[in-house]
Formats: C-alpha cells, structure tokens, sequence
C-alpha cells in the first residue's frame, strides 16, 4: 500500500506536472488537452513549455442504467475513433444499436465543446511534433486509449502521456502504446481520480473558457513584448 499527498486544485497539479516535463527537454511540443479537467492541467504546462495548446475531445459511453461505468469512449476526427472497454464488454451483452446511438450523441456534444472553446480557428499542426496529451489523472484507461489511437493517425513525431495521477498498472498497460508517460503518483490501492485532490469539483463551460481567455491573453502579450 502507497500514499501520497494529494493535489491543492488542478492548476497546482498541473505546475508539478510542468515542472517533471520541463525537465525532459521535448522536440518542438504541442498540448492537447483532455476537456474539461484536463483543461487547467495543461495550461500550466503549455505556459511553462511555451507550446501551443489544443484539445483531444473525447467522451465515455456508459453501460446501459448505469452511466457512470464506461464500456467505450469516442474522440472526434476525420474518422472518429471508438474505443471499447473488452473486459466490460465481455461480461455485458451490449446491443451495437445503443453504441451507434450513444456515439453518435457523444459525437454532437463533442462537435458543441469545439466550437465553444476553440471556435472556427484551425487547431496547430501535429504531425513532426512531441504531442504530450494531458488529463488531471486516469482510472480505467479507456478515453486515454481512444485519444492515442486517434493522434497516432495524425504522425507526431513523439506521443506523450502527461497525468497527475493514475494508478500503476493502467500506467504499464499504456505505456507500449505510447513514446513516453509522464505520472507523477500512482497511489496503492487506487479508487478514483478525485480523492486524490483537495479540491476537485465539477469544471463547468464557462470556467473553461474564462481560463482560455487568460491563458490566451498572456500568450499573447508574450508575444508582442518579443
């Protein structure tokens, strides 16, 4: 059995997690973000790294009448990408009528979040480039999966896990899939991403996009003092 502290808030997890990054010296960088709570996590980092930020959207299908346990996750693109959970799958029988359903619905949230936070700007080039995807911690693995198998269609020269917190052997499994993951507690035994926070509460639109706005702002007047 482990323990760790935990986290003040997301922000305060995300400068640890810069700080671990910062020190591996990564070849022209891009983050991409894991919306919502993904979002304060790599702001901090892209402001350390001075990269641009982006976003990976995805979004968890739950086993019919209990939502909560995900059975898949889908990540927009050209093609979007499903991902299922097989161990879940094998113990369930789940008509392929409710994930087409499901999909398609998550598909159109994930269509309004784009638009919301990042509008109708063309998000920066990926390919030849260290995509470090960042999230504020993993339990089961599955929406970082579908996140991996969708950027890898993309060409980046260096695929990178960036997490707070996940446990240990979701880690192991991940990192075959992936150039390098970067983790900064993986707790013994572990029960879920926010007891491992002191502050953890539900991220809604609109503190998404007050912190975009700032983190824009500051990039840019970074910018015009160079």
């Amino acid at each position: 059995m482990s323990f760790w502290l935990p986290f003040k808030n997301r922000e305060a997890a995300g400068r640890a997690l810069a700080s671990a990054l910062s020190k591996r010296k990564f070849e022209n960088p891009i983050v991409l973000a894991m919306p919502r709570g993904g979002v304060p996590v790599a702001i901090e980092i892209a402001q350390k790294l001075k990269a641009p930020l982006d976003f990976v959207f995805v979004r968890r299908i739950g086993v019919p009448g209990h939502k909560e346990v995900a059975m898949a996750a889908v990540v927009d693109g050209a093609a979007p990408e499903l991902v299922l959970n097989e161990e879940i799958r094998s113990q369930i029988e789940i008509p392929q009528a409710y994930i087409d359903r499901e999909m398609k619905a998550e598909l159109h949230e994930i269509e309004r979040r784009r638009r919301d936070y990042a509008g109708t700007a063309v998000g920066p080039e990926i390919t030849g480039r260290t995509a470090i995807i960042v999230d504020d911690g993993i339990a089961t693995g599955t929406s970082m999966r579908a996140a991996i198998n969708a950027l890898r269609r993309k060409k980046p020269k260096e695929l990178v896990v960036a997490v707070p917190v996940a446990p240990q052997d979701t880690i192991d499994a991940l990192r075959s899939d992936v150039d390098a993951v970067v983790c900064l507690q993986t707790p013994e035994p572990f029960y879920a991403v926010g007891m491992h926070y002191k502050d953890f509460h539900q991220i809604d639109d609109a503190e998404i996009a007050k912190a975009l706005h700032e983190f824009r702002d500051s990039a840019d007047l970074t910018q015009n003092a160079t």
